[in-house]
């Protein structure tokens, strides 16, 4: 009889500086306690090398990007992934040429970089400013084989995206995760997203039966803008959502936490086949989707 398919994954949470060193060497800390509870996939949250630069739109930001070959942090992650023996999604702002990305390197865990995935879904808001830095990812969305499990990777606004998750689950993504950075709302402060955040992602899990893992920072941060400073609190609340979309560990929105769950992949398989959302799909029926007003698809 075939031993059962477990893998434990992990979920980080912490506050950045902004000091690049200091932050790769606080993941790298983190990871290393996250393998030493068991951990098999780690997750990092988004654009970790730094403070989350988006609250301002300054070309001297823009600098901040390296392109994808020989970058230091992943180069560095693809040593420790491969010295400890897990896998590990780095989020990283890709410069290629004259493009720039909000993208992820997946490392596997004999440090193999499996390749990457550029964000699809580029927010504009206050405080939230992506668009004056990345293209919108060019990649589609994708999964990737690890060591130990098919994940399917999307990155923070991404989540808000139920398209996004179903059509990494249909392409065998056995967990999705979410590299994240959200927290208060510089123009309204009496705007608390935390409980819609999780419940979209948990719909996400329970809608297509796959675990998922979400890692968001902490902390507060100011940024110099061209209107004045910006701040943002972080409300971290990093959290691990079962198949049906129950919370199974989460952290809260002020500590450092390292977040530890194991799941069985047999077991989840044959609950996600058994329910039958999967066989009872209807794509013929699904074309509105292609399109932004209902009626005309998208060419």
């Amino acid at each position: 009889m075939e031993k059962p398919r477990s893998v434990v994954v992990s979920a980080l949470q912490f506050a950045c500086t902004d000091d690049v060193s200091s932050n790769v060497a606080t993941a790298e800390r983190l990871v290393r306690a996250a393998h030493k509870q068991g951990a098999n996939i780690v997750l990092i949250q988004e654009l970790f090398e730094g403070y989350y630069f988006c609250q301002a739109q300054r070309g001297d930001f823009i600098q901040r990007a390296k392109p994808y070959k020989d970058h230091p942090t992943i180069l560095r992650m693809q040593k420790l992934a491969k010295e400890l023996g897990v896998v590990i999604p780095v989020s990283f702002f890709e410069e290629a040429n004259n493009a720039h990305y909000n993208s992820i390197a997946i490392i596997d865990a004999d440090g193999t970089d499996l390749g990457i995935y550029r964000k699809s879904h580029i927010p504009d808001g206050p405080g939230y400013e992506e668009k004056f830095y990345f293209n919108p990812g060019d990649t589609g969305f994708k999964v990737f084989q690890t060591k130990f499990a098919k994940i399917g990777v999307a990155i923070c606004w991404d989540q808000w995206f139920p398209e996004a998750a179903r059509a990494m689950a249909l392409q065998g993504a056995e967990i999705l995760f979410y590299p994240t950075a959200i927290g208060s709302e510089p123009q309204d402060g009496s705007i608390d997203s935390r409980d819609h955040w999780k419940r979209v992602m948990q719909g996400h899990a329970g809608a297509n039966l796959v675990p998922v893992v979400a890692s968001n920072r902490i902390g507060k941060e100011i940024i110099e803008t061209e209107h004045g400073k910006s701040e943002i609190t972080f409300y971290g609340n990093s959290f691990i959502a079962g198949p049906t979309g129950e919370i199974v560990s989460i952290a809260d929105d002020k500590e450092e936490a390292v977040l530890i769950t194991e799941f069985d992949l047999d077991k989840i398989k044959s609950m996600r086949h058994s329910w039958g959302v999967f066989r009872d799909r209807r794509p013929d029926l699904y074309k509105v989707l292609l399109t932004l007003d209902g009626n005309n698809p998208v060419r």
